[in-house]
């Protein structure tokens, strides 16, 4: 990632002035962000970007919280259009660590902020509200972000306390690579740390990476016979069908148990928004059984 941005970096010297931004200061008002979480989590706080990178996938990995037609889509997270960026005239950009190398290039046009979910050794949904009350402190929207962090405690403890008393199995948190293959969500993963906060067992204990998942073989899956599986959209093309003609897909205890469960598209490394629609999720699969 560093290489790619330095590769951009060197080639739009040429043309991006050196200072394209006068210093400015909170509450910020026209805010543009490469990263989705940062993008739901203001939508949340009742902010609207004024542009979010990549919106295409957004729609189709993310789903809700919707962006309003006005956003600008800045093109894609790993190369921004920068044209567009620069005519926008943000007075800040918002980024997370991955993208550090692109901050000498960014804040030529205007001031950047780097905020993170995922840290080392951090519970994901502690820093989920730390990022919210943040940017409700660079927006001026402090007021709509307590709101959001008491709705998530309100629905939070509601549904633990109706599943207080429930024998229910672990879960697998699963997004499907291909038939064979999935990334599985560990301990370190925000929906995992939902389950944590409910009561209930995440599944898969053979560890996970810095943003709390893992590649693992669907065969690995059945490591655990007890578990449930939930896997989330999108699927990669034809893999439900391939999954149906499986041997080995149709062996796993929880296919046979009928315990799988399929969640539509939810950003498992956004916010507080991505965590509530989880529980959400969560409480209405269990009422459908």
């Amino acid at each position: 990632m560093r290489r790619h941005w330095l590769r951009i970096f060197a080639g739009l010297l040429l043309w991006l002035p050196l200072t394209l931004h006068a210093a400015s200061e909170a509450p910020y008002s026209r805010i543009v962000t490469l990263d989705w979480g940062l993008a739901e989590t203001l939508i949340g706080i009742g902010v609207t970007p004024l542009a979010v990178a990549d919106l295409t996938n957004y729609r189709r990995w993310v789903g809700e919280p919707q962006m309003p037609p006005q956003v600008h889509n800045l093109g894609l997270r790993s190369e921004p259009n920068l044209e567009l960026l620069t005519q926008l005239k943000p007075d800040l950009i918002l980024i997370t660590p991955q993208f550090e190398a692109a901050r000498p290039l960014l804040e030529r046009i205007a001031p950047v902020k780097s905020l993170a979910i995922y840290r080392p050794d951090s519970d994901p949904l502690q820093t989920a509200e730390e990022i919210t009350r943040e940017l409700a402190e660079l927006t001026g929207h402090q007021p709509q972000a307590q709101q959001l962090v008491d709705d998530f405690e309100r629905q939070l403890a509601r549904l633990r306390g109706k599943l207080a008393g429930q024998s229910l199995p672990p879960f697998y948190l699963v997004s499907f690579i291909d038939e064979r293959h999935v990334r599985v969500y560990g301990e370190h993963n925000l929906f995992s740390a939902v389950l944590a906060r409910l009561g209930q067992e995440n599944a898969w204990h053979a560890g996970d990476n810095y943003w709390g998942y893992a590649q693992a073989g669907v065969e690995q899956l059945a490591d655990n016979p007890d578990a449930a599986l939930i896997y989330f959209a999108p699927l990669p093309l034809n893999t439900e069908q391939q999954l149906a003609g499986s041997k080995l897909w149709q062996q796993m205890p929880f296919v046979q148990q009928g315990r799988v469960y399929a969640f539509p598209p939810t950003w498992q490394l956004g916010g507080l928004l991505a965590a509530q629609r989880f529980m959400g999720l969560f409480e209405e699969a269990l009422s459908d059984e």
